[in-house]
């Protein structure tokens, strides 16, 4: 068994130790916190304790300029087993502390800050690869790994790839994928991380360890793994995870298009799909980005394509995809523009950039029909844009199925000092209902946090009340992540927006 534990990674400075949110902060007794210590490793410094307290949140970036991180925890505690994360979430349990589970602490959503101060739960020295099935193809791996470190070791050891490589790749851990319900820039070929979850271990709020799946599928009943995917830290704490690999890729191939609109591009991607063929990358831009960042004349829009694995497989799906570009006005484009893709598509520095100057940066990622696309490129971006001091509003096409797609919203605005939370807070009610009223749902990936939380009864109606019953029984103290996923919490009211 490997342990390479990692740090996670800042997003801007921190130039204090202040809380943004007013109101309860949650203290922890001493006798708890002395219970605390006797588990594992315990962290109090203020400084520590605030790095710990705030997460990729792009609004959170101008509090940390500012010397606040949305709220202090009391403490970090830092287990490295299963047994350690138990025995700390059953001192919280009973001493009815909010406890708020971080990894990399790379999401972008405020889903990693402890909003009633309480205790986080650091997870990153729980990490390593455990066990590798080579014939199967089964990888379990502690939540805390990072994902650099999972692939070093599956890639050089054992040929063996995941294949998830989200934006957030050295930033995020396995935990945080799974519990964020994450995509990878190859999730086309890949799928998303619920697709690759063979089965999960997990501390419940209430302390009890379960393991969930293990199997090519089952029928036993609803499928507890992907209750517990995407569920944020609310029902409890991923300990260890069972991931699908596959082989390394034996050859790859990559082109570029161009196309004078983005619905020519968009019905292209919808008859790659719905043809069978599965790129591992098909990410198409709007104008504005393709002249921003492809290269792009401000007209055409931008197509990068890129398929790897078994040659035969690779060949067809790639003929597919130059047949359906062809058919919907699409043109061979330089291939280099993938290259350069890949060379910095990871890059973050434009958003801590743009807000060390005053921008509000962030980004909108929904999924919808292919029917839908259309109205909502076009409606999504132009009710932006009416939204006081925004500058730009863009999009593009990121992960594509054979029914919908992803689109990726950017928008930045420019308000004066005292109107950058009021702006954000406006763009985001703005976009995100004008989503939800032209067929699109609340989130692809970046998962709801803090951020989306208020949008979570409108999206899923009365379906919010079954996830409700569900987090009060596992959950019954309220303890877990509280103030997420517009739940109600026992601490009292949510503090923000």
């Amino acid at each position: 068994m490997s342990t390479t534990p990692t740090s996670p990674t800042p997003p801007i400075e921190l130039n204090g130790t202040a809380s943004q949110f007013e109101g309860i902060a949650v203290d922890v007794p001493e006798e708890a916190l002395a219970a605390l210590a006797e588990v594992c490793e315990v962290i109090t410094d203020s400084t520590s304790v605030a790095e710990a307290s705030r997460d990729w949140w792009p609004l959170a970036l101008h509090w940390s300029l500012a010397g606040k991180v949305p709220r202090m925890a009391e403490i970090v505690a830092r287990p490295t087993t299963t047994a350690e994360v138990e025995a700390v979430v059953k001192i919280c349990n009973m001493a009815r502390l909010p406890l708020t589970v971080a990894g990399g602490r790379s999401g972008v959503v405020g889903a990693a800050a402890p909003v009633f101060g309480g205790v986080v739960l650091d997870m990153t020295a729980l990490a390593g690869v455990v066990e590798v099935d080579d014939i199967s193809g089964v990888v379990e791996v502690l939540a805390g790994t990072f994902g650099p470190e999972l692939e070093e070791e599956l890639q050089a050891e054992h040929q063996l790839s995941i294949g998830h490589f989200p934006q957030s790749f050295d930033l995020a851990t396995v935990g945080g994928w799974v519990a964020s319900r994450g995509a990878g820039q190859y999730s086309t070929r890949y799928g998303k991380i619920e697709a690759m979850v063979v089965g999960l271990e997990a501390v419940l709020g209430n302390g009890t360890v379960i393991r969930t799946g293990g199997a090519p599928a089952a029928a036993t009943g609803p499928d507890l793994t992907q209750l517990i995917i995407g569920s944020e830290g609310t029902l409890g704490v991923i300990t260890r995870v069972w991931l699908r690999a596959h082989a390394l890729p034996a050859t790859e191939q990559r082109a570029a298009y161009s196309f004078p609109t983005f619905g020519d591009g968009i019905e292209a991607c919808r008859k790659i799909l719905q043809r069978g063929a599965t790129p591992a990358v098909l990410r198409l831009y709007d104008a504005q980005e393709s002249a921003r960042g492809q290269s792009g004349d401000g007209t055409e829009c931008i197509l990068l394509v890129l398929d790897e694995g078994d040659p035969g497989i690779v060949g067809s799906a790639m003929a597919i995809v130059s047949e359906c570009c062809a058919t919907n006005r699409g043109k061979e484009a330089d291939v280099g523009l993938v290259d350069a893709w890949l060379e910095h598509r990871n890059d973050t520095s434009a958003l801590q950039g743009l807000t060390r100057k005053g921008f509000v940066v962030d980004t909108m990622e929904i999924a919808a029909p292919w029917s839908a696309l259309d109205q909502l490129f076009e409606v999504v971006r132009k009710e932006m844009l009416a939204v006081p001091h925004t500058r730009v509003a863009t999009c593009h096409l990121s992960h594509s199925y054979q029914d919908g797609a992803c689109l990726y919203f950017t928008f930045a605005a420019t308000p004066p000092p005292d109107d950058i939370e009021a702006t954000y807070i406006a763009l985001w009610d703005t976009g995100q209902r004008a989503v939800l009223a032209n067929g699109g749902n609340l989130s692809h990936h970046h998962g709801i946090g803090l951020n989306r939380a208020r949008f979570m009864s409108e999206s899923l109606g009365p379906a919010h009340d079954v996830l409700r019953s569900i987090k009060e029984t596992l959950d019954p103290n309220g303890i877990m992540n509280p103030g997420k996923l517009g739940f109600p919490s026992p601490f009292g009211e949510v503090p923000w927006p």
